[in-house]
């Protein structure tokens, strides 16, 4: 399936949270926070917008932004534009 967000959406792909913290410890599911980074996987139609952010980047979200959803049995998250707080560079 394909989808295409309108306007000034952005849909992403969440990053999954670490599996351990630094010191080695595993963390239950329950234990772990929200992922607030993600990979584009496609933009809406605003021009300006799709200047800045293209399928492929990093980027970094709000932690309560955005409506999650579920295409081709993956989780995804339709985030608008305000919901972006940045880009990471590698």
């Amino acid at each position: 399936m394909k989808f295409t967000p309108l306007d000034d959406r952005v849909l992403v792909k969440a990053v999954e949270p670490e599996e351990k913290t630094a010191s080695g410890i595993y963390l239950p599911d329950t234990a772990k926070e929200k992922s607030q980074e993600g990979v584009v996987v496609a933009v809406g139609t605003d021009e300006d917008l799709r200047e800045k952010v293209k399928p492929g980047d990093r980027v970094v979200f709000t932690k309560y932004g955005g409506t999650e959803v579920r295409i081709d049995g993956e989780d995804h998250i339709v985030l608008s534009r305000g919901d972006i707080l940045g880009t990471i560079a590698d």
